[in-house]
Parts: C-alpha cells; structure tokens; sequence
C-alpha cells in the first residue's frame, strides 16, 4: 500500500510537471487510470477537433481570420486548451485548464491507437495533428515559444546582436516582411539548412555556410518538422505493441470504429453503376473532371497508354462515377490498341489489373477511388508519368498554360497560382471548380475528385439543392454510419464517418 501510495504521488508530481505548460511534444505517456466512458469521451471528442482542423483546411486558407476563429469556437466547445497560463479554478462551473491539458494529453494517446495501424492512417494523423500544433503554436506568445523550445531541448543558437547587423541587409531582402528596425528586434535562429528545407524551398530565409538565418516568426516550421519526426517514430512502436491493445475485447472495437472515422463517403458504393455510357466521358471530362482527372484523360486519348500510378488514379475514379467492370475493360483495350499494345498482350499484361482494381482478381479487395489527400501526398509523378495532382505536382508555368487552354480567366488563374503558391491544393481545385462552373462559392469543402464531379454533375443538371437534400436522406438510409455532407461538418462527424480503409489505401 505504501509503495503504491508513493507511485502515485510521483504519478501525480510528473503529471503537475507535464502540464505546466499549454503545449507539449507528447513524449510522454500518461500513467493514470481512466474510465472507458472517459476514454471513450476523449477520444471522439479529439477526432471532432481533427476532423474539424481538415475540415477548415480545405475550405480556408490556413492561419485566416475565418480559420482561426472557427477553430478557436471549436477548442472552447470541445474543451481544450488554448489558454498560456495554468490554474486549477473552474470558470463558472467549466472544466479548469489543468483538466483541460489532462484531455489533451490523454486523447492524443488514444488516437495513437487507432491510428497507428497504416500507413495512411498515420499519415492522416500527423498531417492534422501538425496543422492543429502549428494554429496552437502560432497561438503563443513570444515568451511562451520561447519557454517551449527551452523546455523540450531544442537550443536553436540564436544569431549575435553583431552578426545581425553584418547580415542587416542581406537579412532584409532574404526574409518576408522585415525592415531594419524588426532584424534589429527579432532573435534570429541559426539552423542547418536540412532542418529548414520548407523555408528554403519557399525562399523565406537567408542561406550562409550551410545554414539557414531564421527569424523567430518563423521557427514554427522547424518546431513542426521536429514533432513530425518524433511523432512518425511514436506511431511506428505504438503499432508494434499493438496486438497486445487489440487483445482486449472491450478496447478493439472502440478503436476500429476511431479508425475508421474520418475518411468519409469512399464512393465504394457505385449508386450511378451502368448509367455512365463510353460515349459520354470525353465530354464529361470538359465539363465535370476535377483538373487530375482532365489532364490523365487527355493524355490517355493523346498517348493511348497511361503507366501504372496513372491507371490506377483514373480506373478507380471511372469505377467511382459508374463504369462497370465490363465497360472499363473495353475502354482501357480500345484505348491501349490504338497505341502500340495488341489486344492479345492487353488481355495478357493489362486486362488483369483492371480486374483486380474491381476486386475480381487476387486478393479480391474492393479498390475505392483515391482521396484528394492520397493523391497529393503518396505516389509522386515521374517523368513520364501523368497521376497527381497538378495543383501539387505540376510546374507553376505547365500549370499556367493549362488553365489558358482550359479558358480560365486571366484573374481566375492569378487567383489558383496565389493558393498553389500558398500550398493550398484542395482550396486551388476548388477554386478552379468555382471559375469553371460560374458560381461564387461551390458550397462544399473539397477532398474527393469523386465529389468534385458528383457536385459538377448536381450544378450542371440544375436543382442542386434538391438533389443534394435527396442525397443526403438516401444515405442515411442506405448507411447511416456514412457521414454528412463537408459543409455541413458538425460535432456529429466523429461518429458518423465510416470506411473501409484497407481497401480504400491500397495500391499495388
């Protein structure tokens, strides 16, 4: 009894220790015990935050004035913390800042769980959990970055007062919205040049002798490239413990639904099967094609072949928008035969991958379209090659020129090279939707190139409304673990969003 009264005491030491600052790099582990109705809690209350973070991220420039504040609305909502200063006092009968940072430490945890079991779940996961610690850190106060940094160990040497003033001008020029007077007051970081390859790409920063002169506004990006890192190598040990996690029945479901929350509609379900003919798709991909699938379209028609990462991006969104296995094997032999593959080798080398992406060969899996998110962050283009995403992807200039010829105004293609400048891609594509269909908003948030064309398809037959209410009533119907509609994203998302992940990643 001794012993463990002790342990608790130092539990409880530790843990004061953990949250005496609003943030942290999640290095340590809690040690306590919680009720399964308080791990359940915490966990879908953090993924409601993550998924409200994608969220706001495709339909807002991060770091805006809207974005910040919807994200702010929902930190105070879900509870969690935001506030610099720790205190144990309730607000008015709320949770204190203490409880606040215990939720936080805990549910990011849990979520580890759930989302170490892939590779793409792991992506996903520290792609928001990156962007919500870069709102969070771009929240604080000088004083408190700087108290941070010190905390976990990172000793940035920061630039002499006499070396500033050497490099003054060069500082000036390198460094986006800098005068004499801010180098004069900013500390500066002096980081190896690998360490800051974001700021480097992007021309942010000043280069000398290997390093890299980073002014303090901008040393979230190293911070973040840090959390990245360790967060990877957490989620890879996290996944090797966790059959012994898996093993127990009362936690195993509770994390396959968690990790199976956030991708959203996968388009599995093909409610158009059969009602898209060969016949249209030339002119569906003018009107309706996201810019990926335009672009893999027209250098399939032009070259008559496509490469692997090409097929298998273009065949899963045919499959998504209707085509039957039947058709897709007549469109990819009539295609490939007008090149310089007979019908025998087509049958013998390609006829059996269009069958597997249907789930009739192999292992029998199901393939589902591609996300917006794995077109953009798996599987890069090579020469030769025509998959990605071309926002991403592209050459700022090749862009340019494709846009003209798709008869996008002069100021629309300033307005999605300004966004792809920004490393915004889903909000450029969207954009790009907007200018190409005439509307102001689109009025939905965009991560699927199946959804750009199922709400191309709604706009251009008129009753989008209408429809989309329809659509939403069926679907309940028909699933109603299927979450609701981007724009529409609520509290309620966490729950309602299913998936069959393993299917919907794979790729071979």
């Amino acid at each position: 009894m001794q012993f463990s009264g002790r342990r608790k005491k130092l539990i409880g030491s530790s843990q004061n220790d953990l949250y005496d600052h609003c943030l942290q790099f999640y290095g340590q582990p809690p040690l306590e015990n919680i009720s399964l109705t308080e791990f359940e809690t915490f966990a879908v209350e953090r993924l409601k935050l993550l998924k409200t973070v994608e969220n706001l991220g495709v339909s807002y420039v991060k770091n805006s004035e809207h974005y910040v504040k919807k994200l702010e609305a929902e930190f105070s909502n879900l509870n969690f913390p935001l506030k610099t200063e720790l205190g144990d006092r309730k607000v008015q009968g709320g949770t204190s800042e203490y409880e606040k940072r215990r939720k936080d430490h805990i549910s990011h945890f849990i979520l580890r769980l759930a989302y170490c079991q892939t590779e793409d779940l792991r992506r996903w996961f520290i792609q928001q959990e990156m962007d919500l610690f870069r709102y969070r850190f771009g929240d604080l106060t000088s004083k408190h970055k700087t108290d941070f940094l010190h905390k976990n160990n990172l000793k940035y040497e920061t630039v002499s007062a006499e070396e500033k003033k050497s490099l003054k001008d060069k500082l000036i020029t390198s460094s986006y919205g800098l005068s004499g007077i801010t180098v004069e007051e900013y500390d500066f970081y002096k980081v190896p040049f690998q360490d800051a390859l974001d700021l480097v790409r992007t021309r942010k920063v000043y280069l000398l002798a290997g390093n890299a002169y980073i002014p303090h506004h901008e040393i979230v990006t190293i911070v973040l490239n840090d959390f990245r890192t360790r967060l990877s190598k957490a989620l890879a040990m996290t996944a090797r413990s966790l059959p012994t996690v898996q093993s127990d029945e009362r936690l195993q479901p509770l994390l396959s639904h968690l990790s199976h929350a956030y991708v959203g509609q996968d388009y599995s379900i093909q409610k158009n099967i059969g009602k898209i003919s060969l016949e249209q798709i030339d002119a569906l991909s003018g009107k309706s094609f996201p810019l990926c699938m335009r672009h893999l379209h027209k250098a399939l028609r032009e070259n008559h072949h496509l490469r692997h990462g090409g097929r298998m991006q273009y065949g899963l969104f045919l499959k998504g928008i209707g085509l039957t296995l039947e058709q897709a094997l007549q469109f990819w032999r009539s295609e490939f035969v007008k090149g310089k593959v007979d019908a025998d080798k087509f049958d013998k080398a390609y006829a059996y991958s269009v069958r597997h992406m249907f789930g009739k060969e192999g292992k029998r899996t199901d393939y589902t379209p591609y996300s917006c998110m794995k077109v953009i962050l798996s599987n890069p283009p090579s020469q030769g090659d025509y998959h990605g995403c071309p926002f991403r992807h592209s050459d700022p200039e090749l862009l340019k020129q494709n846009l003209q010829n798709y008869k996008v105004s002069p100021s629309g293609i300033n307005q999605i090279l300004e966004l792809v400048k920004g490393m915004h891609y889903q909000l450029a594509c969207q954009k790009y939707f907007e200018l190409t269909h005439n509307v102001e908003d689109a009025g939905f948030s965009l991560n699927h190139p199946n959804q750009y064309f199922t709400e191309s398809q709604k706009l251009l037959d008129g009753g989008r409304e209408i429809k989309k209410e329809v659509d939403m009533s069926q679907r309940s119907q028909e699933n109603p673990a299927n979450m609701t509609r981007p724009s529409q994203a609520n509290s309620k998302q966490a729950h309602e969003e299913m998936g069959d992940l393993d299917s919907f990643f794979q790729d071979e």
